[in-house]
């Protein structure tokens, strides 16, 4: 006769198992919960399906220009009209979508994997170290992002790659912070101590054990940051120093429509609705993140 039998580590690892779809499950419940979130979310996926799927539907280039058919009014065979180069502006609104969204998720992907690293290596070793990394981070809050931002793409020059590390430079601070506070509270805990008696190096404890107990508030602020870096990419655009032609992208499709707006407003309008209806759509898809990772409104 035999009898199955769990070692106490395993049935550990069962319960942590168990606890963690539990945990998983209350998450997506409370966040179903959340009408506003829940639109957004659909409007997000339908967003970034359009811009992905671009080509299949547009039926013009993006780049191809018709100057006979120049300040079309929108139209069944061109919904948002045409420029002033006769290009068609749904097609640059999609495509120019692709390269706002790629260069919002490489900036907060920079932002997130450097400024936390920081923020708690400052928390974690504490005293001259902590004192030496934020005020690196003070100096550069006291920058404004727009500025900052500006300042790198004028350095390093324009273009896809230098506009998301000049935005994603800019969000490293607060990133820092954010992890920094809950550091300084999750390094007291037992389990860290338990990881030190254990002989576990400084880098594993933060890299395995500090920083993955730290990513709620982080996932936060990576959705809102989606948002936010939209915006400073357009300001960007729009300034000159972001992504220039003949790449579309929302804020240079509104500069080059400035001079057009008293005349043919579809050049600013549509793409202006497009960097507003996704900022708002990220913003209010992070606060239902943010509300249903809550503790304090778990009911």
């Amino acid at each position: 006769m035999t009898t199955n039998t769990l070692s106490p580590g395993s049935g550990q690892v069962v319960f942590k198992r168990r606890k963690k779809s539990v945990a998983v499950k209350d998450f997506f419940r409370r966040l179903s919960k959340n009408k506003g979130a829940v639109v957004a979310m659909f409007a997000l996926i339908i967003i970034v399906l359009a811009c992905v799927f671009a080509p299949f539907f547009t039926k013009y280039d993006y780049a191809e220009q018709d100057i006979v058919n120049k300040l079309l009014w929108p139209s069944w065979d061109h919904p948002c009209g045409t420029d002033n180069l006769g290009r068609d502006i749904f097609s640059r609104i999609l495509y120019g979508g692709r390269v706002s969204l790629l260069i919002s998720l490489i900036s907060v992907a920079i932002s997130t994997v450097i400024g936390p690293i920081l923020g708690a290596i400052a928390a974690f070793y504490g005293k001259k170290v902590d004192s030496v990394i934020m005020r690196l981070m003070d100096v550069m809050m006291a920058i404004p992002g727009l500025l900052l931002s500006v300042t790198i793409s004028i350095v390093l020059g324009t273009g896809t790659v230098n506009t998301a590390f000049a935005i994603g430079v800019g969000s490293i601070p607060s990133m820092a912070r954010v992890i920094r506070a809950q550091v300084l509270t999750i390094k007291e805990q037992e389990f860290i101590e338990a990881a030190h008696a254990a002989g576990a190096s400084d880098r594993k404890i933060i890299l395995t054990h500090i920083i993955p107990n730290s990513m709620a508030p982080l996932i936060v602020q990576a959705s809102l940051r989606i948002g936010g870096a939209i915006m400073l990419i357009s300001s960007l655009s729009f300034l000159g120093a972001g992504v220039q032609p003949p790449t579309p992208e929302w804020g240079s499709m509104i500069s080059a429509g400035r001079q057009y707006v008293r005349t043919f407003w579809p050049m600013i309008i549509f793409p202006g609705v497009a960097i507003s209806l996704t900022m708002l759509s990220f913003n209010v898809f992070g606060d239902g993140i943010r509300d249903a990772l809550d503790p304090k409104l778990r009911r």
